[in-house]
């Protein structure tokens, strides 16, 4: 993914609630609806989904939403989130395996975060602030307002813009072909928010974070990383492929704004240790190179590592477990996970991750045996990194109808969990049950917006249920009618909109 699209990216500007609390909002002067919004931004998503940089990975991904989640409250709260948008709107959070230090927000409530973002904040709360200024462009629809100023081009005319500059960000010299020609120069200049629209939103940001459990200073400190992100990220692409620069007046304003209101101290340290294992892994999988991954082996083996900071310490050893993990060293993966876990273990949620860093090294090793012991028991909990963790070493020890339960109960809560279904479909396939295996597999694509394939599946699953005689699931048979049913007409309001 690119660090891009409609939205600001995370070139915050001022928190102006602090100096301007009074300031006015810019008003909802959108022709756009919210459903014709969240079409649109169904329509991007679903090419999103087949990108390879795309990655569910169900640590960063709970992580994030622990973040996302009281941001969302205390938009609901403070009254920046109508009843209207929080219905219909997605409000999902892909994640990207891109190093650039960026996240974007896309029509209908969908939200990006790179793996770079996640690699280089320090605290929770920073990371905190660019998911508050997003979210603030999303529930001030100032996407759907820089739709309507190109009054005359279509939204899809628009989405396929989009679309373009995210394959352009994978062969940087197929660029200039994408912007030939004055109309598509004006649709570029319309892919950046205005300097109003990044104010708006710093301010509605900036308001969300006491409320939902954050310190307002991780809005100040992200500003040096913004800095010096900028510089390293601009390397002459066209503008919609780039943040918006932080330019030394903005940093000036914000240091004779911000800096007198608020308290010298350094963001709060709650959640430290989890968020340094979290960065940590986000770095590692952010695909950074084998010369990276064996600097990070070497870590902890280098002078003055014992008198660093545990914070950092755990994050060293994490990195270094995880690194020679992907480089197939098993006994370096288990040394530096050994010591992770010894190094955290007074912490509840730190250990929490290093345990299931455990389970995920054993289970990369083949022991399945030991990764299930270093994960809770079934039915202790219902978090998703354990299920997903839990399914997988079930599914390969034989067991997998131990696992069942468990992934059923989660995607009847979660329909749109397209992984998990994932899960439960090959779950369903080691016990011998194709109709539901195949019934899960169209669940899905359906997830993910394909319909065309997930009525391929639906259907491959009615012909399996009328061959199968008086052994057939009657009841699983009824759901495949009835789900098909629903995605044939999704599919033809898809297809409408082409």
């Amino acid at each position: 993914m690119v660090a891009i699209v409609i939205a600001s990216s995370i070139a915050l500007c001022i928190p102006e609630a602090v100096a301007q609390a009074g300031l006015p909002t810019l008003g909802d002067s959108s022709d756009l609806t919210p459903s014709a919004e969240r079409r649109l931004g169904d329509r991007i998503i679903r090419e999103l989904y087949r990108d390879p940089d795309y990655i569910d990975d169900p640590v960063l991904s709970e992580y994030v939403q622990s973040l996302w989640q009281p941001l969302m409250a205390a938009a609901r709260t403070r009254g920046e989130l109508s009843p209207e948008l929080d219905e219909r709107f997605a409000w999902e959070i892909l994640l990207g395996r891109d190093r650039t230090v960026n996240a974007f927000a896309l029509p209908g409530g969908y939200l990006g975060v790179h793996l770079g973002l996640i690699g280089v904040v320090t605290t929770r709360d920073e990371l905190a602030s660019v998911l508050a200024h997003e979210l603030s462009h999303v529930t001030q629809r100032h996407i759907s307002r820089l739709i309507t100023q190109q009054s005359k081009q279509t939204p899809l005319l628009l989405g396929a813009m989009i679309l373009g500059a995210l394959a352009a960000s994978k062969n940087p010299g197929a660029t200039q072909a994408l912007v030939v020609g004055g109309q598509a120069l004006a649709m570029q200049n319309q892919l950046n928010f205005s300097r109003d629209m990044e104010r708006e939103a710093d301010r509605i940001g900036y308001g969300l974070m006491a409320p939902a459990g954050f310190a307002p200073q991780g809005f100040v400190s992200m500003f040096d990383k913004l800095q010096q992100a900028n510089r390293l990220n601009d390397n002459g692409s066209w503008p919609y492929l780039r943040s918006h620069p932080l330019t030394t007046e903005r940093m000036a304003d914000m240091q004779s704004r911000i800096a007198p209101s608020t308290s010298p101290a350094a963001a709060s340290t709650t959640g430290a240790l989890e968020h340094a294992v979290v960065a940590a892994r986000a770095r590692v999988l952010s695909n950074p190179g084998v010369d990276a991954l064996r600097q990070w082996i070497a870590e902890p083996q280098s002078t003055g590592f014992a008198s660093q900071p545990v914070a950092r310490r755990a994050a060293v050893l994490y990195a270094a477990a995880l690194a020679s993990n992907q480089l197939r060293d098993v006994p370096g993966a288990r040394t530096a996970a050994t010591q992770l876990d010894e190094l955290v273990r007074q912490d509840a949620a730190a250990h929490r991750l290093a345990r299931l860093l455990h389970a995920e090294l054993e289970l990369a090793a083949g022991d399945v045996d030991t990764a299930l012991r270093a994960l809770p028991s079934a039915g202790a909990t219902t978090r998703r990194p354990e299920l997903a963790l839990r399914a997988q070493a079930l599914l390969r020890s034989g067991r997998a109808s131990e696992g069942t339960g468990a992934l059923q109960t989660w995607v009847a809560t979660h329909p749109r969990d397209a992984a998990a279904w994932q899960w439960l479909a090959s779950s369903w396939q080691a016990q011998n049950q194709p109709l539901r295996a195949i019934r899960a597999e169209a669940e899905v694509h359906a997830a993910r917006y394909d319909y065309a394939a997930a009525v391929d599946r639906f259907k491959a699953g009615q012909d399996l249920a009328r061959r199968g005689g008086a052994g057939v699931d009657h009841i699983e048979a009824s759901i495949i009618d009835t789900r098909l049913r629903a995605v044939e007409l999704l599919l033809r309001e898809q297809a409408a909109e082409r």
